[in-house]
């Protein structure tokens, strides 16, 4: 059979196997030793997947990946999230809509420092969804205004997209960070303006929450000021040329591993020891403190 024939059932085996819902990276694999294996014989495919497989797992520019995913380990332990919310409901959430607007917002500054969507959004879905249907926003708006706010890591750097696709195609990672900051930006706008435009054309659709003093909302922007110089030092560092990106992900998970006092206690510190500690240096604990 000759190599045309032999790539034509390849390409008509790999969609049904698609059609059958099997994954399409098993398909693409199967489909490919096997007719590799045909065509050269299959003990040289077979010592192919060893060598390819072994050259991918031990590959220090996929370091990357697992460098960013625990910085937003560590940032989602810390009670970021949390407080990225607070702080954005304060300004906004006297407003038709204004939970959902706040949603976005830190859902944008947690991609920011996360850069998995995934993550963002099983974040916020245990943050923001229940003060969402608290407030009484219909579930359907409440999950998809969540769902949106997660895509935002797909864009926003060190968006681990982006580092897939930078090391696939050979692209410079942080010129890739760079690119992606303005279309994040624009679609946290965008989603914003949505949701204001929904408030205002349907009025009794979304409600409004309480006022915010204006001390209120200056406590509040105390503690999310942190995830914006981990944001500056990672993305400036990187753009600047101090380190590179597998570099990078490895100075943020450093830089974010020791947690402030005040996201210590918001996020309800196990460890007793150490969160009497970090209350201690805040002040008196309230006895609605989690500490």
């Amino acid at each position: 059979m000759s190599s045309e024939a032999v790539a034509v059932i390849g390409f008509v085996s790999l969609f049904v196997m698609m059609l059958l819902r099997v994954p399409v990276g098993m398909a693409m694999g199967l489909v490919g030793v096997t007719g590799f294996g045909y065509l050269t014989g299959m003990q040289p495919a077979l010592k192919l997947v060893a060598q390819t497989v072994m050259r991918t797992v031990t590959d220090y520019s996929f370091g990357v990946i697992p460098m960013f995913l625990l910085m937003g380990a560590f940032v989602s332990a810390s009670g970021i999230s949390r407080e990225l919310f607070r702080a954005a409901n304060t300004f906004v959430g006297h407003w038709r809509g204004g939970l959902g607007i706040a949603t976005i917002g830190a859902c944008g500054g947690f991609a920011a420092i996360s850069g998995s969507s995934v993550a963002t959004a099983a974040t916020f879905s245990a943050v923001a969804y229940p003060e969402m249907r608290r407030f009484g926003y219909p579930r359907s708006f409440s999950a998809g205004v969540i769902a949106v706010g997660g895509t935002l890591g797909a864009m926003l750097p060190p968006s681990t997209v982006l580092v897939v696709y930078g090391i696939i195609t050979q692209q410079d990672i942080g010129k890739l960070f760079i690119a992606g900051v303005v279309p994040g930006l624009l679609a946290i706008v965008m989603h914003m303006l949505t949701i204001g435009i929904i408030g205002v054309a349907r009025p009794g659709f979304l409600p409004r929450g309480p006022r915010s003093t204006w001390r209120d909302r200056l406590l509040a922007l105390k503690d999310v000021w942190s995830p914006l110089a981990l944001f500056v030092f990672v993305i400036g560092g990187l753009y600047g040329g101090f380190f590179i990106p597998t570099e990078a992900g490895a100075v943020g998970r450093w830089a974010r591993s020791a947690p402030s006092s005040s996201a210590c206690c918001a996020a309800g510190c196990r460890a007793r020891a150490s969160c009497n500690r970090c209350c201690r240096r805040r002040g008196p604990r309230r006895r609605s403190s989690p500490c």
